[in-house]
């Protein structure tokens, strides 16, 4: 079994044994703003919490076109690339689901759900398109899984991570069941040869019990956005799994 920092198919995804911290976006969560489509103050988020030492940004904002899209994460990577002097390592953006806007705007990575585009499929386009800019052995994919059935499936189908879960309860994951719970959690994490990230209902409070659960870290919305104090978040958890 390859490490747990490793994907298990070249691609490095951390240099040490700090669990791997991934701020999933959700605008439409945000406090209300004078700004009705939420893009500025959204943004501000994904540059504090980039400031802050998270490892991965996931722009999920499902709702927006291709164009709007692409012009989010252009803008996020901007004000990401200007945080990169808080970490050893700049922060990660990864596009939920469009791999056109991933590779047109040399993010690193994309994040497939179950339903989206087969991992191999994204690995197959990712080597053969002429948009892809970042090169292959940079740049990850990863997928949501919600059963032991398809962790499987995608460490087989070269995902270089999983994301997890629900594995509490949260209103953000209710569609897809009842919470998986720790247990089910650690099964995965030791049935697959990549990273597991724990994701859904993820408080301050259950994280060390995720990474004891062999997660190789966490994804999360409002654990990251609605913090006033994004530094203390991020050292608080780094320290729970030393």
């Amino acid at each position: 079994m390859s490490p747990p920092n490793s994907s298990g198919s070249g691609v490095r995804l951390r240099s040490d044994r700090k669990p791997i911290l991934c701020y999933v976006t959700d605008r439409r969560s945000l406090p209300p703003s004078a700004q009705l489509d939420l893009i500025q103050p959204l943004l501000e988020r994904i540059a504090a919490i980039a400031g802050a030492g998270v490892d991965w940004i996931q722009i999920r904002e499902k709702d927006l076109s291709a164009k709007q899209s692409a012009s989010l994460v252009h803008q996020a990577s901007d004000r990401v690339s200007k945080q990169g002097s808080h970490s050893k390592s700049a922060t990660r953006i990864i596009v939920n689901d469009r791999l056109d806007v991933a590779l047109a705007e040399q993010a690193g990575g994309v994040h497939l759900g179950e339903n989206s585009l087969p991992v191999h499929e994204a690995k197959r386009l990712l080597k053969s398109s002429p948009t892809a800019q970042t090169p292959a052995r940079d740049f990850i994919v990863g997928i949501s899984c919600h059963s032991l059935e398809a962790a499987k499936s995608a460490a087989s189908s070269g995902a270089n991570y999983i994301f997890f879960g629900p594995v509490f309860a949260t209103p953000s994951k209710a569609a897809f069941g009842a919470p998986q719970g720790l247990d089910r959690l650690a099964q995965v994490c030791s049935s697959v040869n990549i990273p597991v990230l724990a994701i859904g209902g993820i408080t301050l409070a259950n994280v060390s019990s995720c990474l004891s659960a062999g997660a190789s870290g966490i994804a999360a919305i409002r654990l990251f956005q609605d913090s006033s104090d994004h530094a203390s978040i991020v050292d608080a958890i780094r320290h729970s799994n030393l």
